[in-house]
């Protein structure tokens, strides 16, 4: 099993586990002109950018360390596109959340970081 195909998995195990923690899935591996995120959903009326990254060991460090600031900015730059041709959803407030996950362990970073988009 390549790398790919790997994450692909990773990323369905974090849906499954979002969608039992009460999460509404919206979008899954969301792709626009300015970037992607894994996923879109909604978590106490909250609309989530999802961002997922794994690992099979924290020899290289932390799942978590690897969204750094210039992938927290590209994360932003699709929210703003998203937002823009979903308008129904432009009131609620937003968040960006890493999972981390470790083997089978998910690690949920709720408000992972802030906004630093600065539109197009």
């Amino acid at each position: 099993m390549n790398k790919r195909e790997v994450g692909s998995r990773k990323e369905e195990y974090a849906a499954k586990y979002l969608v039992s923690k009460g999460v509404r899935i919206l979008e899954n591996n969301y792709h626009c002109r300015v970037g992607e995120v894994d996923m879109i959903g909604i978590d106490e009326g909250c609309l989530v950018f999802f961002e997922v990254k794994w690992r099979s060991s924290t020899v290289n460090g932390d799942p978590s360390e690897a969204v750094d600031s210039r992938k927290q900015k590209k994360i932003c730059k699709v929210c703003d596109h998203y937002r823009m041709f979903h308008t129904e959803l432009y009131k609620l407030q937003v968040r960006f959340d890493v999972l981390a996950i470790e083997e089978e362990e998910v690690n949920w970073i709720k408000n992972a970081f802030d906004y630093t988009g600065r539109g197009f």
